[in-house]
């Protein structure tokens, strides 16, 4: 069985990447998104293997000892990591994987996996990254303010990524996401690994 495809989707908080990912997710078997594992504490709805695997904190510094994160990062004091076997298992079952990390996280998965695809997501303005970040009630202003400031550095990474989607409309941004991945799947090297009795049938003297 061919290998699985490996996605990678960064945006700033509030951007809408995690609302895409999971209707790419819920109309296609064949896609998978990494729960990361992350020492922050869990917020009200939050489900532990869903959201995240919610770790301690020594337990997570170990893990990152070991080797067991594909990528990690800290942000807002917090630590964030991708289990890499999780990762190569659904690979190796030629699943398409997609992980919802930052860009730090993005450029250490790009270095170990140089084939994959990285989509950046940006909102249509400032102002409407500010408003969604209001309307989802989970940060205070003082926060809010702080993620508008990460949000500014954060967009200035969007040349690192093969596919840039602005997430005005929620309908026409999907439909990009769906085309981008329909269009990576279709790209002559993977064609060859996954046709290849096609192929050599068709240029066999």
């Amino acid at each position: 069985m061919a290998k699985g495809e490996l996605f990678i989707v960064s945006a700033p908080s509030g951007a809408g990447k995690t609302s895409l990912v999971d209707a790419l997710i819920r109309e296609n078997d064949r896609l998978c998104v990494s729960v990361s594992h992350t020492t922050r504490t869990k917020r009200p709805k939050e489900q532990d293997g869903i959201n995240y695997h919610f770790t301690e904190k020594a337990r997570f510094l170990s893990m990152l000892k070991a080797g067991d994160f594909l990528e990690s990062a800290e942000v807002y004091g917090y630590h964030y990591g991708t289990s890499k076997k999780w990762v190569i298992e659904q690979l190796e079952e030629g699943l398409t994987v997609i992980l919802e990390i930052d860009w730090q996280g993005a450029a250490q998965v790009r270095a170990q996996f140089p084939q994959s695809c990285y989509i950046f997501i940006v909102p249509p303005s400032l102002e409407a990254l500010t408003n969604r970040l209001r309307k989802r009630a989970q940060d205070d202003d003082a926060i809010i303010a702080r993620r508008m400031e990460e949000a500014r550095a954060v967009m200035q990474r969007v040349t690192e990524a093969d596919f840039l989607v602005v997430n005005e409309d929620f309908k026409t941004a999907l439909d990009e996401m769906r085309a981008i991945i329909q269009a990576w799947s279709l790209r002559v090297e993977t064609q060859q690994t996954r046709l290849r009795p096609l192929l050599a049938s068709l240029t066999e003297d």
